[in-house]
């Protein structure tokens, strides 16, 4: 495996025509720095009017409230107990009647 890469470089490289430098890319630094202000800007205008409609929605969804439903019939076999608790005859956390 090493072997093939080895020969397809030097293969690639003669047929460049030898070991010649390469040509250095320019690098434009100064160029893009407007573009990029811009594109911030715009962004920063989008985080913004998103942080805006999230509160919004928000807002108005908490304040619509929530549908309070009947309570249920008490039915007497929902809560059988046919074993004493360790803490006492009433439940843990149910209002003592005394």
């Amino acid at each position: 495996m090493a072997m093939a890469t080895v020969r397809s470089a030097l293969l690639r490289s003669s047929l460049r025509g030898g070991s010649r430098p390469s040509s250095v890319p320019k690098r434009n630094f100064a160029s893009s720095a407007h573009d990029d202000e811009r594109e911030m800007a715009k962004w920063e205008k989008v985080t913004y009017a998103g942080i805006v409609t999230c509160s919004i929605l928000a807002i108005y969804n908490l304040s619509k409230g929530h549908p309070h439903h009947e309570e249920p019939p008490p039915y007497p076999y929902l809560h059988i107990r046919n074993k004493e608790f360790p803490w006492g005859p009433d439940g843990l956390f149910e209002v003592k009647h005394h």
